[in-house]
Protein backbone atom coordinates (compact mmCIF):
# COMPACT_ATOMS: atom_id res chain seq x y z
CA UNK A 1 0.00 0.00 0.00
CA UNK A 2 1.26 3.50 -0.84
CA UNK A 3 1.93 5.50 2.31
CA UNK A 4 0.55 9.04 2.75
CA UNK A 5 3.06 11.80 2.10
CA UNK A 6 4.80 10.28 -0.89
CA UNK A 7 4.85 12.09 -4.19
CA UNK A 8 2.42 10.62 -6.65
CA UNK A 9 3.22 10.12 -10.32
CA UNK A 10 1.13 7.88 -12.55
CA UNK A 11 2.26 7.19 -16.12
CA UNK A 12 -0.19 6.06 -18.78
CA UNK A 13 0.31 5.58 -22.51
CA UNK A 14 0.03 9.31 -23.35
CA UNK A 15 -0.17 11.03 -19.96
CA UNK A 16 1.67 11.82 -16.77
CA UNK A 17 -0.59 12.35 -13.76
CA UNK A 18 1.19 14.30 -11.04
CA UNK A 19 0.40 16.67 -8.20
CA UNK A 20 0.05 20.36 -9.09
CA UNK A 21 3.09 22.60 -8.59
CA UNK A 22 3.22 26.33 -7.89
CA UNK A 23 4.87 26.98 -11.26
CA UNK A 24 1.84 25.45 -13.06
CA UNK A 25 -0.14 28.63 -12.42
CA UNK A 26 0.16 30.23 -15.85
CA UNK A 27 -0.75 27.09 -17.84
CA UNK A 28 -3.58 26.21 -15.40
CA UNK A 29 -5.14 29.69 -15.35
CA UNK A 30 -4.88 30.05 -19.14
CA UNK A 31 -6.50 26.66 -19.75
CA UNK A 32 -9.28 27.31 -17.21
CA UNK A 33 -9.95 30.82 -18.59
CA UNK A 34 -10.01 29.65 -22.22
CA UNK A 35 -12.26 26.70 -21.30
CA UNK A 36 -14.62 28.58 -18.97
CA UNK A 37 -17.73 28.31 -21.18
CA UNK A 38 -17.09 24.58 -21.54
CA UNK A 39 -16.52 23.98 -17.78
CA UNK A 40 -18.82 26.34 -15.89
CA UNK A 41 -22.12 24.50 -16.56
CA UNK A 42 -20.75 21.36 -14.84
CA UNK A 43 -18.78 22.79 -11.91
CA UNK A 44 -19.35 24.48 -8.56
CA UNK A 45 -19.55 28.25 -8.92
CA UNK A 46 -16.12 29.79 -9.36
CA UNK A 47 -14.98 32.08 -6.54
CA UNK A 48 -14.06 35.67 -7.41
CA UNK A 49 -10.36 34.76 -7.05
CA UNK A 50 -10.67 31.43 -8.90
CA UNK A 51 -8.16 32.33 -11.63
CA UNK A 52 -5.87 34.42 -9.41
CA UNK A 53 -2.37 33.43 -8.36
CA UNK A 54 -3.45 33.52 -4.70
CA UNK A 55 -6.38 31.20 -5.40
CA UNK A 56 -4.08 28.82 -7.26
CA UNK A 57 -1.46 28.93 -4.49
CA UNK A 58 -4.17 27.97 -1.99
CA UNK A 59 -5.23 25.13 -4.28
CA UNK A 60 -1.66 23.76 -4.55
CA UNK A 61 -1.15 24.05 -0.78
CA UNK A 62 -4.41 22.14 -0.23
CA UNK A 63 -3.29 19.46 -2.72
CA UNK A 64 0.07 19.02 -0.96
CA UNK A 65 -1.61 18.75 2.45
CA UNK A 66 -4.17 16.20 1.19
CA UNK A 67 -1.55 14.01 -0.47
CA UNK A 68 0.60 14.17 2.68
CA UNK A 69 -2.21 13.11 5.00
CA UNK A 70 -3.71 10.60 2.55
CA UNK A 71 -7.18 12.19 2.39
CA UNK A 72 -7.12 13.03 -1.33
CA UNK A 73 -4.99 12.73 -4.46
CA UNK A 74 -5.38 15.85 -6.67
CA UNK A 75 -3.44 15.37 -9.90
CA UNK A 76 -2.82 17.31 -13.10
CA UNK A 77 -2.94 15.59 -16.49
CA UNK A 78 0.09 16.39 -18.64
CA UNK A 79 0.55 15.10 -22.16
CA UNK A 80 3.84 13.17 -22.15
CA UNK A 81 4.87 14.23 -25.68
CA UNK A 82 5.02 17.96 -24.92
CA UNK A 83 4.28 18.37 -21.17
CA UNK A 84 1.11 20.39 -21.93
CA UNK A 85 -1.48 20.63 -19.14
CA UNK A 86 -4.76 19.06 -20.32
CA UNK A 87 -6.90 19.02 -17.16
CA UNK A 88 -7.06 17.55 -13.68
CA UNK A 89 -8.39 14.54 -11.81
CA UNK A 90 -8.88 14.11 -8.08
CA UNK A 91 -9.45 11.09 -5.92
CA UNK A 92 -11.03 12.84 -2.95
CA UNK A 93 -12.67 11.89 0.33
CA UNK A 94 -10.44 8.81 0.70
CA UNK A 95 -11.91 6.70 3.47
CA UNK A 96 -10.00 3.91 5.18
CA UNK A 97 -11.11 1.18 7.55
CA UNK A 98 -14.25 -0.73 6.58
CA UNK A 99 -15.03 1.58 3.59
CA UNK A 100 -11.70 1.60 1.68
CA UNK A 101 -13.30 4.04 -0.79
CA UNK A 102 -12.79 7.38 -2.51
CA UNK A 103 -14.67 9.84 -4.70
CA UNK A 104 -13.56 10.73 -8.23
CA UNK A 105 -13.78 14.19 -9.79
CA UNK A 106 -12.27 15.48 -13.03
CA UNK A 107 -12.20 18.21 -15.68
CA UNK A 108 -10.50 18.63 -19.02
CA UNK A 109 -9.77 21.73 -21.06
CA UNK A 110 -12.08 22.29 -24.02
CA UNK A 111 -9.37 21.80 -26.71
CA UNK A 112 -8.57 18.31 -25.35
CA UNK A 113 -12.09 16.96 -24.78
CA UNK A 114 -13.31 13.83 -26.55
CA UNK A 115 -9.83 12.62 -27.49
CA UNK A 116 -9.66 9.79 -24.95
CA UNK A 117 -7.36 11.60 -22.52
CA UNK A 118 -9.75 11.59 -19.58
CA UNK A 119 -10.67 7.94 -20.14
CA UNK A 120 -6.96 7.13 -19.99
CA UNK A 121 -6.52 9.25 -16.84
CA UNK A 122 -9.50 7.71 -15.05
CA UNK A 123 -8.38 4.19 -15.93
CA UNK A 124 -4.85 4.93 -14.69
CA UNK A 125 -6.00 6.50 -11.44
CA UNK A 126 -8.56 3.79 -10.70
CA UNK A 127 -5.92 1.09 -11.30
CA UNK A 128 -3.55 2.97 -8.96
CA UNK A 129 -6.28 3.32 -6.31
CA UNK A 130 -7.10 -0.39 -6.39
CA UNK A 131 -3.56 -1.76 -6.69
CA UNK A 132 -1.41 0.76 -4.77
CA UNK A 133 -3.84 2.36 -2.32
CA UNK A 134 -5.77 -0.86 -1.65
CA UNK A 135 -9.13 0.84 -2.12
CA UNK A 136 -12.16 -1.29 -2.86
CA UNK A 137 -14.63 1.26 -4.24
CA UNK A 138 -14.36 4.45 -6.32
CA UNK A 139 -17.47 6.62 -6.53
CA UNK A 140 -18.33 9.33 -9.04
CA UNK A 141 -21.31 11.59 -9.65
CA UNK A 142 -22.40 13.80 -12.53
CA UNK A 143 -25.41 15.78 -13.68
CA UNK A 144 -28.05 13.57 -15.32
CA UNK A 145 -27.88 15.59 -18.57
CA UNK A 146 -24.08 15.31 -18.82
CA UNK A 147 -24.19 12.50 -21.38
CA UNK A 148 -20.47 12.79 -22.18
CA UNK A 149 -19.46 12.27 -18.55
CA UNK A 150 -21.93 9.41 -18.09
CA UNK A 151 -20.59 7.60 -21.18
CA UNK A 152 -17.01 8.23 -20.02
CA UNK A 153 -17.65 6.68 -16.61
CA UNK A 154 -19.34 3.67 -18.18
CA UNK A 155 -16.44 3.18 -20.63
CA UNK A 156 -14.13 3.15 -17.60
CA UNK A 157 -16.12 0.36 -15.94
CA UNK A 158 -18.24 2.46 -13.58
CA UNK A 159 -21.79 1.27 -13.10
CA UNK A 160 -24.89 3.35 -12.46
CA UNK A 161 -26.09 3.07 -8.87
CA UNK A 162 -28.83 5.66 -8.46
CA UNK A 163 -29.76 9.27 -7.96
CA UNK A 164 -28.84 11.73 -5.18
CA UNK A 165 -31.22 14.66 -4.79
CA UNK A 166 -29.59 18.10 -4.28
CA UNK A 167 -26.20 16.40 -4.19
CA UNK A 168 -23.89 19.33 -5.04
CA UNK A 169 -24.09 23.02 -5.81
CA UNK A 170 -23.25 23.40 -9.48
CA UNK A 171 -22.93 26.86 -10.97
CA UNK A 172 -24.67 28.30 -7.89
CA UNK A 173 -27.66 25.89 -7.66
CA UNK A 174 -28.27 22.69 -5.72
CA UNK A 175 -28.42 19.97 -8.36
CA UNK A 176 -29.47 16.34 -8.41
CA UNK A 177 -26.74 13.96 -9.61
CA UNK A 178 -26.58 10.42 -10.91
CA UNK A 179 -24.24 8.16 -8.97
CA UNK A 180 -21.73 5.67 -10.36
CA UNK A 181 -19.15 3.37 -8.79
CA UNK A 182 -16.30 1.11 -9.80
CA UNK A 183 -15.47 -1.83 -7.56
CA UNK A 184 -12.16 -3.64 -7.35
CA UNK A 185 -13.98 -6.97 -7.46
CA UNK A 186 -17.07 -6.21 -9.50
CA UNK A 187 -19.56 -9.02 -9.96
CA UNK A 188 -22.47 -6.82 -10.99
CA UNK A 189 -22.43 -7.73 -14.67
CA UNK A 190 -22.56 -5.54 -17.77
CA UNK A 191 -24.88 -2.59 -18.16
CA UNK A 192 -26.35 -1.04 -21.24
CA UNK A 193 -24.66 2.18 -22.34
CA UNK A 194 -26.53 5.33 -23.19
Amino acid sequence: MLLPGRKVRIETERLTLRQPLFNDFRSWSTLRRNSSEFLIPWEPQWANDHLSRKGFTNRVTWAQRCIKNGSAMPLFLLRRDDDILLGAITLDNIRRGPAQAGTLGYWIGAPYARQGYMQEAISGLVHHAFERLDLSRIEAACLPENDASRRLLEKCGFKYEGVAQSYLQINGRWRTHVLYAALRSDRRGKIETL
